[in-house]
């Protein structure tokens, strides 16, 4: 899947209500779990990280 130009995965765990993901910014590779009963839930919630992992670099550009 595709958010802003950055790649990423999310999968299914085992555990039911659980997702794996993982993207890559640059060299920075993130990767965790989160609970969400809904694809679209875990979804949403992994493009909210992107967001806020992209606003970080930003910021660490212009510093």
């Amino acid at each position: 899947m595709n958010h802003k130009g950055v790649e990423y995965n999310l999968t299914r765990s085992e555990t039911p209500g659980f997702w794996q993901w993982q993207f890559r910014i640059g060299d920075l590779v993130r990767s965790g779990n989160t609970e969400a009963r809904l694809a679209l839930l875990a979804v949403r919630r992994v493009q909210l990280r992107i967001d806020r992992e992209l606003k970080h670099a930003a910021r660490q550009l212009t510093s």
